[in-house]
């Protein structure tokens, strides 16, 4: 079927059950021009849709970032939740910061976890090195941070998922990152009281020590994945970058220890040098 006959079957579909199967057909066709619809479909009282939308968004990947960023202005609190659950599978750099602000702050748990899950999956290996280093700085403090305050246990799982991959991904960059993490997984192991998490903190813990031992990448690892080049312009980065840097701002403003502006101002020049 071609797109005009996809998007025309989710416009007129007079059922839940319809309404489903069109947007999974839609989906499932990895055209980049059903992103309008499939975007629409968040916004429908359907659940299936929506989760088939999601999927085929993820599929998309990172053509469908934009648009993702723009529905999450809007005051549409489902919309929106179901949006940041496309950008986490996703991993697009540009859904750092929201990652970020949801994992800690949503009063739903559901789009806590799956916030923290993003950050897990963020495409660190995208990022200039010296701005990978600070978004990466704010990604371990997230989940530590959601690690030790979440209420949700399931939140708390997601959080140790995302800080073994975190520290799979800066084993050999960031060594004493790395064992920060070990060393706060060592005290959850014995600290945390539901047993699937602490279940899930063993197994971070042995994943971290057989990394070490072999001194070698795993497949989230930089290294590993280095042949897969960004698709982010000068102006993506810089954006990135001063959204980081108005992290910080507001962490001064809190009386929190704050990032040399410096050193900021410094990765600004060399990213528009590189323009």
């Amino acid at each position: 079927m071609s797109l005009s006959q996809l998007v025309k079957a989710v416009e007129e579909a007079d059922s839940s059950r319809k309404l489903f199967e069109a947007v999974q057909n839609l989906a499932n066709a990895r055209l980049e021009g059903a992103i309008p619809t499939l975007i629409e479909a968040l916004s429908y009282n359907n659940p299936g849709a929506a989760v088939a939308a999601v999927d085929g968004l993820t599929l998309l990947g990172n053509p469908a970032v934009p648009a993702l960023l723009e529905l999450l202005d809007m005051h549409n609190y489902t919309a929106r939740s179901w949006a940041i659950r496309a950008l986490a599978e996703i991993g697009d750099p540009r859904g750092l910061v929201t990652l970020l602000g949801v994992a800690t702050a949503d009063f739903a748990f559901s789009v806590r976890r799956a916030a923290v899950k993003g950050l897990g999956l963020m495409k660190w290996h995208w990022f200039p090195d010296e701005l990978r280093e600070i978004a990466q700085e704010e990604a371990l403090e997230a989940l530590l941070f959601v690690a030790q305050q979440d209420d949700e246990w399931v939140v708390r799982y997601a959080a140790v998922v995302g800080l073994q991959a975190l520290s799979l991904t800066i084993a050999d960059t960031y060594p004493q990152w790395r064992s920060q993490i070990q060393e706060y997984l060592d005290q959850m192991a014995n600290s945390e009281e539901n047993l699937a998490v602490r279940a899930r903190v063993w197994l971070a813990l042995q994943h971290i020590q057989q990394n070490i031992s072999k001194n070698i990448h795993t497949s989230s690892g930089i290294a590993a994945i280095a042949e897969n080049k960004s698709s982010l312009t000068t102006d993506d980065w810089q954006g990135i970058l001063n959204q980081l840097y108005e992290i910080k701002r507001q962490e001064r403003a809190k009386n929190l220890e704050e990032g040399d502006p410096r050193r900021f101002q410094k990765l600004a020049l060399e990213i528009q040098n590189k323009s």
